[in-house]
């Protein structure tokens, strides 16, 4: 069987749902997207922007990857006990583990900074471990939390399964946005790739304006009504 057979395999039965740490929903998370020949699964989420680590993770720009003392840490292939590429990925990818770890490069949680709000992130998120987590802010609010036990393969972290590597994308629901993520994970490593993510939609200013304009009106209509009744 081929990688992308195996990739696609993976995708059967996408609509699945799972929820988060956190009592109160703002965010729903669901699997599914686009498997490629060599780069591991795309998000299928229409108006996207993807960032797929070829040039190493941003720090400038729209998207801001840091660490509290360093870059992040950008790999590929795999190196026993330090990193594994996510299935079917044979490109650059982003890997996060503990500052004790052996990593080379290595510096704790990765934050990106959104200099705008969004609605939608998704990642192609490796050989899925318990202990990954993925953290969504608002300014400074948490939001929501998600770590790899919540995933339908509860965090096995296999490197060869396409149960344990997944695409994840992330729905901010109605009346919420985040403009932070944070990355972290307590073991060696949290491995990703395909980082997508989608402006939060705001009214069109003409759409709005009518809105504005045919209120006024209908409020003039009721006075006309009203005073003709007196």
């Amino acid at each position: 069987m081929s990688t992308v057979q195996k990739l696609s395999l993976a995708l059967v039965g996408t609509a699945v749902v799972f929820m988060s740490a956190n009592p109160a929903n703002a965010i729903t998370a669901k699997i599914g997207g686009t498997p490629s020949a060599t780069n591991g699964i795309f998000s299928s989420v229409p108006g996207v922007t993807t960032v797929n680590f070829e040039t190493g993770a941003p720090n400038s720009g729209f998207a801001k990857y840091s660490t509290a003392s360093g870059t992040p840490t950008v790999v590929s292939g795999t190196s026993n006990g330090q990193y594994a590429a996510p299935l079917g990925d044979e490109h650059n990818y982003l890997t996060v583990s503990p500052t004790t770890s052996n990593v080379p490069g290595n510096t704790g949680p990765v934050t990106i900074d959104f200099e705008q709000a969004l609605d939608y992130f998704g990642l192609y998120w490796g050989s899925v471990d318990n202990y990954n987590l993925i953290a969504f802010y608002n300014g400074s609010k948490l939001l929501q939390s998600f770590d790899g036990s919540q995933l339908p393969s509860g965090g096995n972290s296999s490197q060869t399964n396409p149960q344990d590597n997944i695409f994840v994308n992330f729905f901010a629901d109605s009346g919420q946005t985040f403009n932070k993520i944070v990355l972290s994970s307590d073991g060696v490593a949290f491995e990703s790739d395909n980082h997508s993510y989608r402006l939060a939609s705001v009214p069109e200013p003409t759409t709005t304006l009518g809105l504005l304009a045919f209120g006024v009106m209908s409020a003039g209509s009721f006075v006309k009504r009203k005073l003709k009744l007196v």
